[in-house]
């Protein structure tokens, strides 16, 4: 039967894809970091060939000032702010730096040093701006109206914000549900993956639940509304990554935990070389000469490449083999995890439905081709997910689909054709077969206690088969599960919103004991918190809106790009743009080698640093070999680095993964 409770009206406006928002996008010139970043880089690149042509001084001076300016300005007051609050904040040091090699005659590299520093702070705020837009972009998700029913029978289209708790809304076929609430009357099937994962449309009848955003079927549905707007399960997935954002612990760089003691001290230590002999009568230029050597061979540039290199190549590298990783503090976290939860629809799986199953029952004379066939003739004309996937299957065995008459379907029940002049239904066994005790349903129960969707094929009134359809498990997942257990030394966690049965199903395919069924957005984001709160450091892998929360709050979060939503994409902390799963482990070993780069460059950088510190101190260290040893030790530290830009250390992080 069908369950049109109201002719829907011509003038309204088709239906958005489901789980699509439109897209909210900060463009970069709109931030004055990127702008004065901008005009520092342009300012530089300007002034750079005329002083490499040997242009006049006049031509290129004033050019690298404004460059100092431009991109200088603005860290250099959020330095000055941090040392009124007694801290020494690396962008003053920075910036003190780059005026400290002007002052030497470097005027070129404290220009550079001063562009750097300026991109990297457009970079983090366009990040930030990109992330509350699609935070902002998850609320159009939900529309922005909805169809009150009034209790005189009238319709009034109305704003979701006014609608209250116990208010009837419609929800006509090709809409988004208006308001979280639950069934009066109808039936349809609702996608709701952006919020429970589901790759398949729950069926809806009277009594079940239904969420804001979501997108209907082909039915009408009546339904009463059960929270207000400002508490659908969308709004509080808005919170949920704002909240996880805000509170998320701030992080850093291994050498920037020791900084500010490092820089406190290196400023002490060069006004006490400059101001003791001064005390015990030395000259004041000897003092000074040898307080500048000292400040120039302790300065931590070396100790700072220690790090940046090998980060930035890991960064670079996994960018050629389709992944993104945002940051270098994300590259060197990634290193860190010990455990990591994976969502299942869209990561473990394709995150579209398949024939798996071809079951013709005996003594109907048909054989699994035939039975495909005619079932993909009579769903041809459908739109539902599942009868694409048996129209697909057809098409992939080569077989030739006879045209459909007289097709009709009713929302939650099935399809019903003629084919080559037999009647065809298509459809859930539960409504369309009326013998509980026929074969068929027996086969429909062993596919579904499987973790597959059974669908029945009825030919002139009587069971002819079953079809298993389930979504499929990646090539590759296994072997990603594998690979990940031994990085960790513990086997991943599944988290997702679909059905205990089939993600036991599916776990079990991809070697996976834990599994976590049945999740809402909320859900994912309390397991990983426990997870947490016992001290672990947990990686999390997903790609829809309602992993959204758990990607924010994890200590790196990780999104499927192809098929992500927007809002995933985002809040992740880095992305496998081609949706190679394989790639999680790999760019997770690859971390790993670029942590122990560091460690290499911090005891080379500090072997130097060092040696170059004692000569001065103990004797007379000339000040072009000390800073000919400074540079020496930037120089093997950044090259050092730079090995991870190799195709084999990809390679290699690939066969740690999997070896």
């Amino acid at each position: 039967m069908t369950s049109t409770l109201t002719q829907p009206s011509v003038d309204r406006a088709g239906p958005e894809r489901a789980g699509t928002a439109p897209r909210r996008r900060t463009r970069i010139l709109a931030l004055p970091e990127a702008r004065w970043a901008a005009a520092a880089t342009t300012l530089f690149l300007l002034a750079l060939p005329l002083q490499l042509t040997g242009a006049p001084a006049w031509t290129w001076g004033p050019l690298y000032a404004l460059a100092y300016v431009t991109g200088g300005w603005e860290p250099g007051w959020e330095g000055l702010k941090a040392l009124k609050e007694k801290t020494l904040d690396v962008d003053l040091l920075m910036i003190v730096a780059a005026l400290g090699a002007a002052a030497i005659g470097q005027v070129m590299d404290g220009a550079l040093l001063i562009v750097i520093f300026a991109t990297s702070g457009a970079l983090e705020a366009l990040a930030t701006a990109r992330t509350a837009d699609s935070v902002r972009g998850l609320l159009d998700l939900a529309p922005s109206t909805a169809t009150l029913l009034t209790p005189d029978g009238g319709e009034q289209t109305v704003s979701v914000e006014e609608l209250a708790v116990g208010d009837i809304i419609l929800v006509r076929p090709g809409e988004s549900v208006g308001a979280d609430g639950r069934v009066l009357d109808g039936a349809s099937e609702v996608e709701q993956a952006t919020i429970t994962g589901e790759p398949l449309p729950a069926p809806k009848e009277p009594g079940d639940e239904v969420f804001a955003g979501t997108l209907n079927g082909t039915g009408a549905l009546r339904v009463r509304v059960e929270r207000d707007a400002s508490d659908s399960v969308i709004a509080r997935i808005v919170r949920m990554v704002e909240e996880a954002s805000e509170t998320k612990a701030p992080t850093q760089l291994f050498i920037e935990k020791v900084e500010q003691r490092y820089s406190l001290g290196m400023v002490a230590a060069t006004l006490a070389v400059f101001l003791v002999p001064l005390v015990f009568g030395a000259e004041l230029d000897g003092s000074l000469l040898r307080a500048m050597t000292f400040m120039i061979v302790a300065s931590p540039c070396a100790v700072v490449l220690a790090t940046m290199p090998p980060l930035l190549s890991a960064i670079a590298n996994a960018g050629r083999h389709g992944v993104l990783v945002k940051s270098a503090v994300v590259m060197e976290r990634l290193g860190q995890v010990d455990t990591v939860a994976l969502d299942k629809t869209g990561t473990l799986t394709e995150g579209c439905p398949h024939v798996t199953d071809v079951r013709p029952l005996p003594r109907t004379g048909l054989e699994e081709d035939e039975l495909l066939a005619l079932a993909a003739a009579a769903e041809h004309p459908s739109e539902h997910p599942l009868a694409r996937a048996v129209v697909d299957a057809a098409r992939e065995r080569g077989l030739g689909l006879p045209a459909a008459e007289d097709f009709t379907s009713a929302p939650g029940v099935g399809v019903k054709a003629v084919v080559a002049g037999r009647t065809v239904a298509v459809g859930a066994p539960a409504r369309l077969l009326d013998d509980a005790e026929h074969p068929s349903a027996a086969m429909a129960e062993n596919l579904e206690e499987s973790g597959r969707t059974a669908v029945l094929v009825m030919v002139d009134g009587l069971p002819a088969g079953v079809l298993g359809i389930a979504d499929r498990l990646r090539p590759d997942a296994a072997a990603t599960v594998a690979s990940l257990a031994k990085l960790t030394g513990t086997v991943p966690t599944l988290l997702t919103g679909d059905n205990a049965r089939a993600a036991a199903h599916l776990a079990a395919e991809a070697g996976i004991d834990d599994v976590r069924a049945g999740l809402l957005p909320q859900d994912k984001l309390s397991a990983v918190k426990e997870m947490e709160g016992a001290g672990r450091k947990v990686m999390v892998v997903g790609d829809g809106v309602n992993d959204a929360p758990a990607l924010a709050a994890a200590h790196t979060g990780i999104a499927m790009g192809r098929a992500g939503s927007d809002l995933a994409l985002e809040t992740a902390d880095a992305v496998i743009v081609r949706d190679e799963l394989a790639a999680v482990p790999t760019t997770v070993a690859l971390s790993r080698r670029a942590r122990e780069l560091v460690v290499q460059n911090l005891v080379i950088a500090g072997v130097f640093i060092a040696g170059l510190v004692i000569w001065d101190l103990a004797g007379t260290l000339p000040l072009p070999l000390g800073v000919a040893g400074h540079e020496g030790s930037t120089v093997i530290v950044g090259l050092n680095g730079l090995r991870l830009l190799r195709e084999t250390a990809w390679q290699r992080a690939a066969g740690v993964g999997s070896g």
